[in-house]
Protein backbone atom coordinates (compact mmCIF):
# COMPACT_ATOMS: atom_id res chain seq x y z
CA UNK A 1 0.00 0.00 0.00
CA UNK A 2 1.39 3.67 -1.11
CA UNK A 3 0.44 6.13 1.79
CA UNK A 4 1.56 9.56 0.68
CA UNK A 5 1.64 11.80 4.45
CA UNK A 6 1.93 15.54 3.89
CA UNK A 7 3.64 17.46 6.74
CA UNK A 8 5.49 14.34 8.25
CA UNK A 9 7.71 16.58 10.55
CA UNK A 10 4.89 19.08 12.17
CA UNK A 11 3.33 18.87 14.65
CA UNK A 12 7.13 16.97 15.84
CA UNK A 13 5.15 14.03 17.23
CA UNK A 14 3.43 13.13 14.16
CA UNK A 15 6.76 11.69 13.19
CA UNK A 16 5.25 8.33 15.04
CA UNK A 17 2.18 7.76 12.26
CA UNK A 18 4.86 7.58 9.66
CA UNK A 19 6.92 4.94 11.67
CA UNK A 20 3.83 3.12 12.51
CA UNK A 21 2.66 3.03 8.94
CA UNK A 22 5.98 1.70 7.72
CA UNK A 23 5.76 -1.23 10.62
CA UNK A 24 2.18 -2.20 9.38
CA UNK A 25 3.81 -2.60 6.12
CA UNK A 26 2.76 0.88 4.19
CA UNK A 27 5.25 2.30 1.61
CA UNK A 28 5.40 5.68 2.86
CA UNK A 29 6.00 8.34 0.13
CA UNK A 30 6.55 12.19 2.59
CA UNK A 31 5.65 15.51 1.03
CA UNK A 32 6.81 18.76 3.01
CA UNK A 33 8.80 21.84 2.63
CA UNK A 34 11.69 21.08 5.24
CA UNK A 35 14.62 20.04 3.67
CA UNK A 36 15.63 16.06 3.81
CA UNK A 37 18.47 16.38 5.83
CA UNK A 38 16.38 18.38 8.94
CA UNK A 39 13.79 15.54 9.58
CA UNK A 40 14.81 13.25 12.49
CA UNK A 41 16.62 10.15 11.77
CA UNK A 42 13.92 7.92 13.14
CA UNK A 43 11.57 9.71 9.82
CA UNK A 44 13.65 9.96 7.58
CA UNK A 45 14.19 6.14 8.26
CA UNK A 46 10.46 5.48 7.64
CA UNK A 47 10.02 7.12 4.38
CA UNK A 48 10.32 5.56 1.30
CA UNK A 49 10.92 8.80 -0.64
CA UNK A 50 10.56 12.29 0.36
CA UNK A 51 9.21 15.05 -2.17
CA UNK A 52 10.34 18.72 -1.04
CA UNK A 53 8.26 21.45 -2.32
CA UNK A 54 8.79 25.33 -1.89
CA UNK A 55 5.49 25.90 -0.41
CA UNK A 56 2.64 23.36 1.18
CA UNK A 57 0.33 26.23 0.29
CA UNK A 58 1.02 26.21 -3.58
CA UNK A 59 -1.59 23.52 -4.79
CA UNK A 60 0.23 23.54 -8.16
CA UNK A 61 2.92 22.18 -6.39
CA UNK A 62 1.45 19.41 -4.35
CA UNK A 63 -0.33 17.89 -7.34
CA UNK A 64 3.21 18.00 -9.13
CA UNK A 65 4.55 16.23 -6.11
CA UNK A 66 2.07 13.87 -5.59
CA UNK A 67 2.22 13.22 -9.77
CA UNK A 68 5.68 12.84 -9.00
CA UNK A 69 5.21 9.90 -6.33
CA UNK A 70 2.70 8.42 -8.66
CA UNK A 71 5.03 7.63 -11.16
CA UNK A 72 7.88 6.62 -9.50
CA UNK A 73 5.53 3.87 -6.98
CA UNK A 74 2.36 3.69 -9.09
CA UNK A 75 -1.72 4.56 -7.05
CA UNK A 76 -1.65 6.39 -4.34
CA UNK A 77 -3.95 4.27 -2.13
CA UNK A 78 -4.28 6.95 1.20
CA UNK A 79 -2.85 10.43 1.73
CA UNK A 80 -3.41 12.05 4.86
CA UNK A 81 -1.52 15.20 7.42
CA UNK A 82 -3.96 14.24 10.56
CA UNK A 83 -3.26 18.25 10.49
CA UNK A 84 -6.43 20.18 10.29
CA UNK A 85 -4.63 22.93 8.14
CA UNK A 86 -3.44 20.58 5.18
CA UNK A 87 -7.80 19.23 5.44
CA UNK A 88 -8.83 21.21 2.52
CA UNK A 89 -5.53 20.23 0.49
CA UNK A 90 -5.82 17.11 1.21
CA UNK A 91 -9.72 16.55 0.35
CA UNK A 92 -8.37 18.60 -3.32
CA UNK A 93 -5.42 16.20 -3.80
CA UNK A 94 -7.59 12.77 -3.29
CA UNK A 95 -9.95 14.09 -5.81
CA UNK A 96 -7.62 14.79 -7.92
CA UNK A 97 -6.05 11.32 -7.89
CA UNK A 98 -8.81 9.95 -6.99
CA UNK A 99 -7.67 8.19 -3.60
CA UNK A 100 -9.99 6.84 -1.13
CA UNK A 101 -11.21 9.14 1.87
CA UNK A 102 -12.73 13.02 2.57
CA UNK A 103 -13.14 14.67 -0.81
CA UNK A 104 -13.93 18.26 -2.03
CA UNK A 105 -17.28 17.23 -2.29
CA UNK A 106 -17.79 16.34 1.41
CA UNK A 107 -15.38 18.53 3.28
CA UNK A 108 -17.33 21.84 3.78
CA UNK A 109 -19.72 19.44 6.51
CA UNK A 110 -16.72 18.91 8.60
CA UNK A 111 -14.83 22.20 8.13
CA UNK A 112 -17.78 24.86 8.76
CA UNK A 113 -19.24 25.48 12.03
CA UNK A 114 -22.78 26.46 10.59
CA UNK A 115 -22.75 23.19 8.37
CA UNK A 116 -22.07 20.86 11.72
CA UNK A 117 -25.33 21.97 13.36
CA UNK A 118 -27.41 20.12 10.88
CA UNK A 119 -25.59 16.94 11.44
CA UNK A 120 -25.76 17.88 15.42
CA UNK A 121 -29.05 17.97 15.17
CA UNK A 122 -29.39 14.79 13.21
CA UNK A 123 -27.77 12.92 15.76
CA UNK A 124 -30.45 13.69 18.31
CA UNK A 125 -27.97 16.75 19.80
CA UNK A 126 -28.95 20.77 20.26
CA UNK A 127 -26.15 23.30 19.34
CA UNK A 128 -25.74 26.42 20.41
CA UNK A 129 -28.50 28.65 18.85
CA UNK A 130 -26.44 30.91 15.95
CA UNK A 131 -26.10 31.57 11.96
CA UNK A 132 -23.24 32.77 9.75
CA UNK A 133 -24.10 37.09 10.08
CA UNK A 134 -22.46 38.32 7.20
CA UNK A 135 -23.81 41.90 7.77
CA UNK A 136 -24.14 44.07 10.83
CA UNK A 137 -28.29 44.38 10.91
CA UNK A 138 -27.95 40.60 10.47
CA UNK A 139 -25.73 40.63 13.64
CA UNK A 140 -27.71 42.92 15.52
CA UNK A 141 -30.56 40.76 14.78
CA UNK A 142 -28.97 37.90 16.11
CA UNK A 143 -27.55 39.28 19.61
CA UNK A 144 -31.67 40.83 19.80
CA UNK A 145 -33.02 37.04 20.07
CA UNK A 146 -30.15 35.53 22.23
CA UNK A 147 -29.18 38.21 24.18
CA UNK A 148 -25.55 39.30 25.53
CA UNK A 149 -22.97 38.17 25.48
CA UNK A 150 -22.57 35.84 22.34
CA UNK A 151 -19.29 34.56 20.75
CA UNK A 152 -18.03 35.00 17.26
CA UNK A 153 -16.41 32.86 15.35
CA UNK A 154 -14.96 32.06 11.58
CA UNK A 155 -16.94 29.35 10.15
CA UNK A 156 -13.65 27.74 9.17
CA UNK A 157 -11.04 28.04 11.54
CA UNK A 158 -9.01 26.03 13.99
CA UNK A 159 -9.31 26.64 18.31
CA UNK A 160 -9.56 29.83 19.42
CA UNK A 161 -8.03 32.38 16.56
CA UNK A 162 -9.58 35.56 16.06
CA UNK A 163 -12.56 34.50 18.26
CA UNK A 164 -14.44 37.38 20.03
CA UNK A 165 -16.78 37.97 22.91
CA UNK A 166 -19.51 40.34 22.54
CA UNK A 167 -20.70 41.73 26.02
CA UNK A 168 -22.23 44.87 25.10
CA UNK A 169 -22.51 47.41 22.09
CA UNK A 170 -18.68 48.68 22.24
CA UNK A 171 -17.26 44.86 21.43
CA UNK A 172 -19.93 44.77 18.59
CA UNK A 173 -18.53 48.20 17.49
CA UNK A 174 -15.00 47.19 17.76
CA UNK A 175 -15.93 43.46 16.32
CA UNK A 176 -17.52 44.90 13.17
CA UNK A 177 -14.05 47.12 12.36
CA UNK A 178 -11.71 44.07 13.40
CA UNK A 179 -12.68 41.05 12.16
CA UNK A 180 -11.28 39.51 9.27
CA UNK A 181 -13.26 39.54 5.53
CA UNK A 182 -14.46 36.31 6.27
CA UNK A 183 -17.27 34.72 7.19
CA UNK A 184 -18.48 34.55 11.10
CA UNK A 185 -20.64 32.17 12.81
CA UNK A 186 -22.15 34.00 15.56
CA UNK A 187 -23.92 32.07 18.45
CA UNK A 188 -25.16 32.45 21.62
CA UNK A 189 -22.44 32.39 25.11
CA UNK A 190 -22.69 29.39 26.83
CA UNK A 191 -21.05 28.75 30.22
CA UNK A 192 -19.68 25.80 30.58
CA UNK A 193 -16.91 23.20 31.23
CA UNK A 194 -15.34 21.91 27.35
CA UNK A 195 -15.43 17.86 27.11
CA UNK A 196 -14.43 15.65 24.40
CA UNK A 197 -14.83 12.01 23.05
CA UNK A 198 -11.58 11.69 20.91
CA UNK A 199 -10.81 8.27 19.29
CA UNK A 200 -10.68 6.28 16.00
CA UNK A 201 -13.54 4.91 14.05
CA UNK A 202 -12.38 1.86 11.67
CA UNK A 203 -13.25 1.04 7.96
CA UNK A 204 -16.44 0.32 8.85
CA UNK A 205 -16.85 3.36 10.74
CA UNK A 206 -16.91 1.28 13.49
CA UNK A 207 -15.35 3.48 16.85
CA UNK A 208 -11.98 1.33 18.28
CA UNK A 209 -10.67 3.43 20.65
CA UNK A 210 -12.32 6.66 22.58
CA UNK A 211 -11.22 8.87 25.09
CA UNK A 212 -12.83 11.67 26.93
CA UNK A 213 -10.85 15.16 27.92
CA UNK A 214 -12.08 17.47 30.43
CA UNK A 215 -10.20 21.42 30.09
CA UNK A 216 -10.77 23.01 33.34
CA UNK A 217 -9.28 26.26 31.16
CA UNK A 218 -10.42 26.76 27.89
CA UNK A 219 -7.94 27.44 24.85
CA UNK A 220 -9.99 30.84 24.20
CA UNK A 221 -9.22 31.80 28.17
CA UNK A 222 -6.09 30.74 27.71
CA UNK A 223 -5.56 32.44 24.47
CA UNK A 224 -6.98 35.83 25.37
CA UNK A 225 -6.68 36.10 29.42
CA UNK A 226 -3.04 34.23 29.64
CA UNK A 227 -4.08 31.86 31.85
CA UNK A 228 -2.33 28.73 33.03
CA UNK A 229 -3.83 25.67 30.89
CA UNK A 230 -4.90 22.20 32.35
CA UNK A 231 -7.11 19.46 30.74
CA UNK A 232 -6.60 15.79 32.13
CA UNK A 233 -7.87 12.57 30.17
CA UNK A 234 -10.25 10.59 32.59
CA UNK A 235 -10.04 6.84 33.95
CA UNK A 236 -13.43 6.61 32.77
CA UNK A 237 -15.95 7.67 29.86
CA UNK A 238 -18.88 9.25 30.94
CA UNK A 239 -21.71 7.52 29.26
CA UNK A 240 -23.87 10.58 28.22
CA UNK A 241 -20.30 11.39 26.70
CA UNK A 242 -19.94 8.20 25.21
CA UNK A 243 -23.44 8.56 23.65
CA UNK A 244 -23.31 11.48 22.28
CA UNK A 245 -19.87 11.02 20.45
CA UNK A 246 -21.36 7.65 18.90
CA UNK A 247 -23.97 9.03 17.88
CA UNK A 248 -22.10 12.28 16.21
CA UNK A 249 -19.59 9.93 14.53
CA UNK A 250 -22.33 7.96 12.79
CA UNK A 251 -23.85 11.37 11.81
CA UNK A 252 -20.22 12.48 9.97
CA UNK A 253 -20.09 9.00 8.88
CA UNK A 254 -16.52 8.86 9.87
CA UNK A 255 -14.64 5.83 8.75
CA UNK A 256 -11.13 5.40 8.59
CA UNK A 257 -9.76 8.48 11.04
CA UNK A 258 -8.84 9.77 14.13
CA UNK A 259 -11.38 12.50 15.65
CA UNK A 260 -11.66 14.75 18.01
CA UNK A 261 -14.87 15.79 19.34
CA UNK A 262 -16.06 18.69 21.46
CA UNK A 263 -19.36 19.32 23.86
CA UNK A 264 -20.03 22.09 26.73
CA UNK A 265 -20.83 20.43 30.04
CA UNK A 266 -23.45 22.87 31.64
CA UNK A 267 -24.17 23.18 34.98
CA UNK A 268 -27.49 20.97 34.90
CA UNK A 269 -25.34 18.16 33.53
CA UNK A 270 -26.34 18.47 30.29
CA UNK A 271 -24.31 18.24 27.00
CA UNK A 272 -23.96 21.08 24.01
CA UNK A 273 -22.37 20.16 20.81
CA UNK A 274 -19.47 22.61 19.66
CA UNK A 275 -17.76 21.89 16.94
CA UNK A 276 -16.16 18.38 15.00
CA UNK A 277 -12.85 18.08 13.83
CA UNK A 278 -11.55 15.12 11.32
CA UNK A 279 -8.04 14.47 13.40
CA UNK A 280 -6.12 13.82 16.65
CA UNK A 281 -6.53 15.98 19.55
CA UNK A 282 -3.20 18.50 19.14
CA UNK A 283 -0.22 19.31 21.56
CA UNK A 284 0.31 15.90 23.72
CA UNK A 285 -2.75 14.53 23.74
CA UNK A 286 -1.88 11.49 21.56
CA UNK A 287 0.48 10.76 23.99
CA UNK A 288 -1.37 11.74 27.00
CA UNK A 289 -4.37 9.03 25.54
CA UNK A 290 -1.44 6.55 25.14
CA UNK A 291 -0.23 7.10 28.69
CA UNK A 292 -3.81 6.91 29.57
CA UNK A 293 -4.62 3.52 28.58
CA UNK A 294 -1.10 1.54 27.85
CA UNK A 295 -1.64 1.61 23.98
CA UNK A 296 -0.56 2.77 20.84
CA UNK A 297 -2.92 5.15 19.12
CA UNK A 298 -0.31 5.59 16.50
CA UNK A 299 0.43 2.16 15.64
CA UNK A 300 -3.65 1.37 16.01
CA UNK A 301 -4.16 4.25 13.60
CA UNK A 302 -1.96 2.85 10.79
CA UNK A 303 -3.37 -0.53 11.42
CA UNK A 304 -6.58 0.56 10.32
CA UNK A 305 -5.22 2.82 7.15
CA UNK A 306 -3.44 -0.68 6.13
CA UNK A 307 -5.38 -2.97 7.40
CA UNK A 308 -8.97 -1.29 7.69
CA UNK A 309 -9.68 -2.67 11.33
CA UNK A 310 -7.40 -3.41 14.20
CA UNK A 311 -7.98 -6.78 17.34
CA UNK A 312 -7.39 -4.73 20.07
CA UNK A 313 -8.64 -4.25 23.93
CA UNK A 314 -8.50 -1.16 25.26
CA UNK A 315 -8.03 -0.76 29.59
CA UNK A 316 -8.33 2.52 31.13
CA UNK A 317 -5.97 2.00 34.09
CA UNK A 318 -4.43 5.99 34.72
CA UNK A 319 -5.97 9.21 34.71
CA UNK A 320 -3.43 11.59 32.51
CA UNK A 321 -3.39 15.76 33.07
CA UNK A 322 -1.75 17.97 31.30
CA UNK A 323 -0.14 21.48 33.19
CA UNK A 324 1.02 24.22 31.73
CA UNK A 325 3.49 26.91 32.82
CA UNK A 326 4.37 30.57 31.18
CA UNK A 327 8.11 31.33 31.30
CA UNK A 328 6.79 35.38 31.94
CA UNK A 329 5.34 34.02 35.41
CA UNK A 330 6.48 33.87 38.62
CA UNK A 331 6.04 30.67 40.18
CA UNK A 332 6.18 29.51 43.89
CA UNK A 333 8.13 26.68 43.18
CA UNK A 334 11.00 26.52 40.76
CA UNK A 335 11.08 23.79 37.95
CA UNK A 336 13.34 21.79 39.60
CA UNK A 337 11.44 21.89 42.94
CA UNK A 338 8.56 20.47 40.62
CA UNK A 339 10.69 17.34 39.59
CA UNK A 340 11.64 16.64 42.91
CA UNK A 341 8.32 16.85 44.43
CA UNK A 342 6.23 15.16 42.02
CA UNK A 343 8.75 12.88 40.35
CA UNK A 344 6.30 9.95 41.20
CA UNK A 345 3.64 11.49 39.49
CA UNK A 346 5.69 12.80 36.21
CA UNK A 347 5.81 10.77 33.01
CA UNK A 348 6.78 13.84 30.78
CA UNK A 349 8.16 17.15 30.84
CA UNK A 350 9.22 19.21 28.22
CA UNK A 351 9.01 22.76 26.28
CA UNK A 352 6.28 23.50 24.13
CA UNK A 353 6.66 24.88 20.57
CA UNK A 354 6.36 28.35 20.38
CA UNK A 355 3.71 27.83 17.77
CA UNK A 356 1.34 26.28 20.50
CA UNK A 357 2.49 28.39 23.26
CA UNK A 358 -0.05 31.19 23.30
CA UNK A 359 -2.98 28.74 24.10
CA UNK A 360 -1.01 26.04 26.13
CA UNK A 361 2.10 27.89 28.09
CA UNK A 362 6.18 27.56 27.75
CA UNK A 363 6.57 24.20 29.39
CA UNK A 364 4.53 21.02 30.13
CA UNK A 365 4.10 18.74 32.79
CA UNK A 366 2.49 15.57 32.26
CA UNK A 367 1.37 13.78 35.28
CA UNK A 368 -0.70 10.38 35.66
CA UNK A 369 -2.14 7.82 38.49
CA UNK A 370 -5.06 5.61 39.40
CA UNK A 371 -6.51 8.15 41.33
CA UNK A 372 -7.57 12.14 40.24
CA UNK A 373 -7.43 13.84 43.80
CA UNK A 374 -3.25 13.98 43.60
CA UNK A 375 -3.38 15.04 40.40
CA UNK A 376 -5.68 18.02 40.93
CA UNK A 377 -3.85 18.89 44.13
CA UNK A 378 -0.22 18.67 42.00
CA UNK A 379 -1.53 20.67 39.11
CA UNK A 380 -2.56 23.38 41.48
CA UNK A 381 0.60 22.94 43.03
CA UNK A 382 2.58 23.37 40.41
CA UNK A 383 0.88 26.29 38.76
CA UNK A 384 0.76 28.24 42.54
CA UNK A 385 1.78 31.92 41.84
CA UNK A 386 5.04 33.33 44.00
CA UNK A 387 3.61 35.32 47.01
Amino acid sequence: MNVVFLSPHFPPNWYHFVVALRRAGANVLGIADAPYQELRPELRDALTEYYQVGDMANEDEMVRAVGWLTHRHGRIDRLDSLNEHWLELEASLRTSFNIEGIRTDSIAVIKRKSLMKERFERAGLRPAVGRVCRTPAELRELIEEVGYPVVAKPDVGVGAARTYKLADDVDVDHYLVDKPATDYIVEAWIDGTIVTYDGLTNRFGEVVFATSMTLRTTVLDSVILGLDMTYWISREIPADIEAAGLAVARAFDVRERPFHFEFFRLGDGSLVPIEVNMRPPGGPSVDMANWATDFDLYQAWANVMVHGVIDATVSRPWNCMFVGRREARPYARSHEAVLAEFAPLLVHHSRIEPIFSSAMGDYAYILRGPDMEPLLAAAAAIQERAP
